[in-house]
């Protein structure tokens, strides 16, 4: 049975128990002060026989009573029936969204009105899943094409490589096979970066306490190479901050946000401040570097996949342009967040916030 069918019935099987009820307590009234028996009188004063009230009582009752009760079937069944379907009819726009949706619109939206009931919630709930599943699909497609592009480049690189090796005797093999080797390179730091991220999506990683404190010394310590090379002071400090996470995933995400601060720098003399501290509920990773100024409209899209600054130029360190989106997955994945604030005097200020641990 549908449950527009099985509210009319219950909302009838109601009444009817009610009609009953009420039914039942008139007639203990009339029991109550009606006497079984009646003496005739004539009109000269004369007993003339025994009435028997309550069966003659009965007898009238009994068919008005049967009467009511048919009565409030047929106006529960109908009242319920109608009733059941104005009170699902939310309930059917919900489903008919349902249905749009899984047909792979999602754009539609419920868009209830009337007052703020559990309905109403229900689909202003439904209403805000279409849309964040709508922006996740926006964002995968965007992705899935990007990197088709960035894993399409080198491979062509390689194939042209190849073809004029073998359409040119005379050309340089050393030359080639050097060119080649840092196109493979750099296919291969581009797939481990996208199944990087494929994990941190899915969250499928053990979580242990860690101390942020030692992940940004241990990434530190291992970018300092970098930093001499391109003239940049690293200054960390901060006291022990524990959480709970993935070792392997923090310090990946600390490495990629020092690597990032160190070769978006400024030419020379640029400096790279990686900070640790408690707050009261959450813990709290900062990574903060000089460079160019930077608008806020730029550093809103820093952390999608492939988005690059349009001073950022390409290095042997510049990545593969998912740092920053590594960054974010595996922030999202440890329920932290995410904060790219511009400094004023140039550069980018990164903030990662995690939960304390409990």
């Amino acid at each position: 049975m549908s449950v527009r069918l099985k509210l009319t019935l219950s909302y009838a099987g109601f009444l009817m128990i009610a009609g009953v009820l009420l039914l039942a307590a008139v007639w203990v009234f009339l029991l109550r002060y009606v006497p079984d028996r009646a003496m005739l009188i004539d009109p000269e004063d004369r007993p003339n026989g025994v009435f028997p009230i309550r069966s003659a009582l009965l007898e009238v009752f009994a068919p008005r009573a049967a009467g009511v009760l048919a009565f409030l079937l047929v106006f529960g069944l109908l009242g319920g029936w109608i009733l059941a379907g104005r009170m699902l009819a939310p309930l059917t726009r919900i489903t008919d969204a349902t249905r749009t949706a899984t047909q792979g619109s999602l754009s539609h939206r419920i868009q209830l009105p009337g007052r703020r009931d559990e309905f109403r919630e229900l689909a202003d709930d439904f209403d805000a899943m279409l849309a964040r599943l709508e922006a996740h699909v926006a964002e995968q497609q965007r992705f899935a094409a990007n990197a088709s592009h960035e894993l399409r480049t080198p491979l062509a690189i390689s194939r042209t490589l190849l073809d004029v090796a073998r359409s040119d005797p005379a050309q340089d093999l050393g030359e080639i096979v050097d060119r080649l080797h840092a196109v493979n390179t750099r296919a291969i730091d581009l797939t481990e970066a996208l199944l990087l991220l494929s994990r941190a999506n899915q969250r499928s990683f053990t979580r242990e306490h860690v101390d942020l404190s030692l992940v940004a010394e241990e990434a530190t310590e291992t970018l300092l190479p970098l930093a001499e090379k391109h003239g940049v002071t690293i200054e960390t400090s901060g006291d022990i901050t524990p959480t709970t996470g993935s070792q392997a995933l923090l310090l990946q995400l600390t490495t990629n946000l020092v690597q990032n601060a160190i070769v978006h720098n400024l030419p020379e003399r640029g400096t790279v401040w990686v900070s640790t501290g408690v707050r009261p509920k959450t813990v709290a990773l900062t990574v903060e570097n000089t460079g160019d100024p930077l608008t806020p409209q730029l550093v809103s899209t820093l952390t999608e996949p492939f988005q690059r600054g349009t001073e950022r130029i390409r290095t042997d360190h510049a990545g593969v342009g998912l740092g920053l989106a590594i960054v974010k997955t595996i922030t999202l994945a440890h329920d932290g967040t995410l904060t790219l604030t511009p400094r004023p005097a140039g550069g980018l200020r990164i903030t990662v916030e995690l939960p304390a641990p409990r």
